[in-house]
């Protein structure tokens, strides 16, 4: 048993169901799940956090509400992805938008947010 009385076992699937609900962006019981002890920035085998899953998938609403429960908006994955970058690889706009207002690093990562904006056209969303 691990600290909490939960098995690796068990540990994996809580994870495994938070990173589902930020894909979906659901962030109500995502952060249900926080509020009873998960990190925020907890990550996956690949590295991504909810907020990565959350940004990648378009889910502004999720994004904002992970934010202001303390995630980090430049974790990377184990791909030295941003989730910023890869709200922009998806043209995500809003997402962009709400990372970029939470202080997001526009030079993070491989690509960086700006090098991924050049390569989509979308140059205009990090326009000041």
């Amino acid at each position: 048993m691990t600290e909490g009385g939960l098995t690796p076992e068990q540990v994996e699937r809580i994870v495994a169901i938070a990173m589902d609900l930020a894909r979906e962006g659901d962030s109500g019981q995502l952060l249900d799940f926080v509020a009873h002890g998960l990190p925020v920035d907890v990550a996956d085998a690949g590295g991504n956090t909810p907020l990565m899953l959350a940004a990648y998938h378009g889910h502004a609403g999720a994004v904002r509400a992970l934010l202001d429960h303390g995630a980090d908006p430049d974790l990377r994955n184990a791909r030295d992805q941003t989730p910023i970058a890869g709200a922009l690889f998806k043209g995500a706009e809003d997402v962009v938008a709400v990372l970029r207002d939470a202080g997001a690093d526009l030079d993070a990562g491989t690509p960086t947010a700006r090098a991924a904006a050049a390569m989509f056209g979308r140059e205009h969303l990090l326009a000041d």
